[in-house]
């Protein structure tokens, strides 16, 4: 079951993203950007939700919003424990749906350049690497997903992805 966060998950999702994030201390030199966001805030504003079954609670979680004609998936994240059974593809799959029932076009995403998993995983997903930019001094790659079946060209300009 997928379900908006109420404030009770905090510490459950803050807890994902530590062990969901933490190998890759190491690779990147510092804490992921979503080992330090505020799920407080998140949470408050409703853009977080939960991944949860009957049996063990909860699973996982992602962070995404209306950017005003695509929607940005900001974060997804699974416990370690749950990985490899089709939670992250769900939470994706619930975002992409959330898009198409408020008539958004597109998602948009980003990772960093040094988590090689997730750049192969969002590909096998159909979304379709736009850009490379170096922020808040993260090298992340840009990613998009059309929803309207338009094809697009596999790789645009910097200036082209997320405005």
């Amino acid at each position: 079951m997928i379900r908006l966060a109420d404030i009770s998950d905090e510490p459950d999702i803050r807890n994902c993203a530590e062990q969901a994030y933490v190998r890759y201390v190491p690779v990147i030199g510092r804490k992921p950007a979503p080992m330090v966001a505020d799920y407080v805030a998140q949470i408050a504003a409703g853009v977080v939700y939960v991944a949860t079954d009957g049996q063990t609670g909860f699973q996982g979680f992602i962070v995404f919003y209306d950017m005003d004609g695509y929607f940005l998936l900001e974060n997804v994240a699974v416990l370690p424990s749950a990985a490899g059974c089709g939670i992250g593809k769900k939470l994706i799959s619930f975002c992409e749906n959330a898009a198409r029932q408020r008539g958004v076009s597109a998602v948009r995403l980003y990772t960093n350049a040094k988590m090689a998993d997730n750049l192969s995983i969002y590909s096998r997903l159909g979304y379709v690497k736009v850009a490379e930019r170096t922020e808040d001094g993260f090298n992340r790659v840009y990613f998009e997903k059309d929803l309207t079946n338009r094809m697009r060209p596999p790789q645009a300009g910097p200036d082209d992805a997320f405005g």
